[in-house]
């Protein structure tokens, strides 16, 4: 496995775009499968935002300060994410506006994503190198080893608050 800090959040983002297809694919009344599909996202994307919230981005801000209005919008990319999880967290599948909030989960989550991928990353590997970028994995893999899981656990309550007190 690459520590490789781009490898590891492209790999992130391979597992969540799977998870946004299978549940586009459910079928509009598999309510115990969008359920468990939603529950998976949801684990997928607290532990994802939470490592780049807390090593890639203050890094990247650090080390590439021109890159800090990028930086800023991703932020707030991951707390729109975030409200949204909280609330679909708090959700049943049999709830009337589930899909419709899932989708709109997926639809941002996917910009950010893109965003990422063809516009940020290459920019930050211009600028921090392979070396640079293999410590700043390694250092994610460990933060990823304590990474909450759900948004009510408190180091994702926390990242949330501050997330809308910022």
């Amino acid at each position: 496995m690459s520590t490789d800090a781009i490898v590891i959040l492209k790999d992130d983002h391979k597992e969540i775009r799977k998870l946004f297809r299978a549940f586009r694919s459910a079928g509009e009344n598999a309510q115990k499968e969008k359920g468990q599909l939603v529950d998976k996202i949801i684990e997928a994307l607290t532990v994802h935002t939470y490592i780049e919230n807390e090593c890639m981005y203050p890094k990247v801000r650090d080390l590439v300060p021109e890159l800090d209005d990028d930086v800023l919008e991703s932020y707030e990319e991951h707390h729109v994410a975030d409200v949204l999880v909280t609330e679909l967290a708090a959700m049943s599948p049999s709830d009337e506006r589930f899909d419709a909030k899932t989708t709109v989960l997926i639809e941002n989550v996917e910009h950010h994503i893109e965003e990422e991928e063809d516009e940020w990353f290459p920019q930050v590997r211009e600028h921090l190198g392979r070396k640079k970028l293999q410590e700043i994995g390694a250092e994610m893999l460990e933060l990823k080893k304590e990474a909450p899981r759900s948004p009510a656990q408190p180091s994702a309550l926390k990242k949330t608050l501050d997330a809308v007190l910022a």
